[in-house]
């Protein structure tokens, strides 16, 4: 397979197969009398290191104090990246802090809220929030793009009418993109795909795993998901529950605000369902049927299918 191909690109990544410094490893930290294990790899950076002690630990990163043999000070700098440091596995680490909850977030048995004045999140900003714009945050993998089949060029796993549809909701919506992965993964998709210089629309911001927040549940346990109350604290001159809607093929992600949430079917295996897939058309018709709508969060978005085929036809006999 070509080494263009960008799902080869990011299996490689993640085995250290060729890619500098990314050489996975296995770290323990001592907290409160008990040790914990964390994998971490070597292009990870101190803060990601702290996200995932939190996920074991419950302790925010904001609250965790590293120490370890002779590089305790630089370990209270987040942008360092673990390569940089001389972390062995067979020396444990020691982290002073105290537990808030998981991570920061409180779950009571109708809702869960979060103060997101604590998370102090970078958020990439592009381009300028539009005023009177409503928000459209977007998921990439499987929602816009097949991440796991082979393909010679990135392009032919790109889901189906990616750039129509982006060009005809832009101008009603500012546009997001927020990815589980890493903020280097989601240029390099975004680009090679062509999504961030296009001239027929603009990406107003993007947003990787380091903005996701870890919450747990009954059902799925302890997870990440992506609350976009993050978003709206930031903006809040722009964007709120009201006129902000979000795309994922994982309903759990926005498990924090189940009213903005649209589940996207999946797209998978590219080479067999793109000639098929049209799941890009039938939402662009949605998105711009409800876009002079008051309040987005009113609507139940399970039933986005039967809402733009009703709006097609009153369309039709007017």
């Amino acid at each position: 397979m070509a080494s263009s191909s960008l799902a080869a690109a990011e299996v490689a990544m993640r085995s250290g197969d060729g890619v500098e410094g990314v050489e996975e490893m296995t770290l323990t930290v001592r907290w409160s009398g008990k040790e914990y294990t964390v994998r971490v790899c070597g292009d990870d950076s101190v803060a990601e290191l702290k996200r995932r002690i939190c996920e074991v630990t419950n302790v925010l990163p904001k609250r965790q104090k590293l120490l370890y043999p002779k590089i305790s000070a630089k370990l209270s700098d987040d942008s360092v990246l673990l390569s940089q440091l001389n972390l062995k596995p067979s020396v444990k680490m020691t982290m002073i802090g105290y537990n808030l909850g998981i991570c920061g977030v409180l779950i009571t048995s109708s809702r869960i809220s979060v103060k997101f004045t604590d998370y102090l999140i970078e958020i990439k900003l592009l381009n300028p929030c539009r005023e009177g714009k409503k928000l459209l945050v977007l998921d990439i993998d499987y929602t816009l793009f097949d991440h796991k089949s082979p393909a010679e060029n990135p392009r032919e796993l790109m889901r189906p009418y990616l750039h129509e549809f982006l060009s005809a909701v832009y101008a009603e919506y500012d546009i997001m993109i927020w990815s589980a992965t890493s903020m280097k993964w989601v240029e390099l998709k975004m680009g090679q795909l062509g999504v961030l210089n296009n001239p027929n629309y603009k990406i107003a911001a993007l947003l990787d795993h380091m903005a996701m927040i870890t919450v747990q549940s009954d059902s799925h346990g302890l997870f990440d998901c992506k609350p976009l109350g993050l978003i709206w604290a930031q903006f809040p001159e722009f964007y709120n529950a009201k006129n902000t809607i979000m795309f994922d093929d994982l309903r759990r992600n926005f498990v924090m605000n189940p009213q903005n949430g649209l589940t996207i079917r999946p797209f998978r295996k590219a080479h067999l369902n793109r000639s098929s897939d049209q799941e890009l058309l039938r939402l662009t018709q949605y998105l711009l049927a409800i876009a002079d709508l008051p309040d987005l969060s009113q609507l139940d978005h399970n039933y986005w299918e039967l809402y733009a085929e009703d709006s097609t036809k009153r369309r039709r006999h007017r």
